[in-house]
């Protein structure tokens, strides 16, 4: 009897992480081929439903860092989920793994909204209003080093912004004597992390995305943010 309430109860907190997981590729925008590959690269599977109790925490980790906020179980205030706030938490995680944001909570990104919007829940602002708020992370993101534009202004795909950002972090490994003046990030990656990477072959953001939370810990944790 006791054997078999454990087993229920393990197949349904495995029902509640997958669950989960399906939230948050919606609640942050992940294409298809991006959610298999970010799959694989964690947990060595393509599907959720083939994943250990382990790896489907490592997967909610993964998505976690990159912009994923579980909303509350009971009561509380849901994050909001519109265009305009999926963009500035993907930002303002970013933002996280560069240094430039000491706090990566939805609630210090809600009190920064609030600065920027004059309105005091993001569920609440008008979507008319958000490019405020999205420029004024960008522009954030341009003092540090993470250019958003290409050098003819153009505009930059989600993999291109995604490279930018290890590059950014890791001129400030640089700065900070974590790691050499003339490395790649490909020997980056290798020296400090353990891993290697042919980075001339990627092609999908997962990767990149992937490397900037790993080089940003290392930031964080070695170098303190600026």
């Amino acid at each position: 009897m006791a054997q078999t309430a454990a087993l229920a109860k393990t197949s349904s907190h495995r029902r509640s992480m997958i669950a989960k997981i399906h939230v948050a590729r919606k609640q942050i925008n992940l294409e298809e081929d991006d959610y298999r590959q970010m799959l694989f690269d964690v947990a060595g599977k393509d599907s959720a439903a083939d994943c250990t109790e382990p790896e489907l925490e490592a997967v909610i980790e993964r998505l976690k860092s990159r912009g994923f906020t579980p909303f509350p179980a009971r009561g509380g205030n849901k994050a909001a989920r519109h265009k305009v706030a999926r963009k500035a938490r993907a930002l303002w995680i970013s933002l996280y793994q560069l240094g430039a944001v000491r706090n990566p909570s939805e609630e210090a990104l809600e009190a920064f909204a609030k600065r920027q919007l004059g309105c005091e829940r993001l569920n609440w602002a008008k979507q008319s209003d958000g490019y405020r708020l999205i420029e004024a992370l960008k522009q954030m993101a341009e003092r540090e080093g993470w250019h958003q534009r290409g050098p003819r202004g153009e505009k930059l795909s989600v993999r291109q912004l995604q490279k930018g950002l290890c590059e950014a972090i890791l001129t400030k490994l640089q700065d900070k004597g974590l790691a050499g003046s003339g490395w790649t990030l490909e020997q980056t990656a290798f020296r400090l992390l353990g891993e290697e990477l042919d980075l001339l072959l990627v092609t999908s953001p997962e990767v990149w995305v992937n490397l900037a939370a790993q080089l940003g810990r290392v930031l964080r944790e070695q170098g303190g943010a600026s």
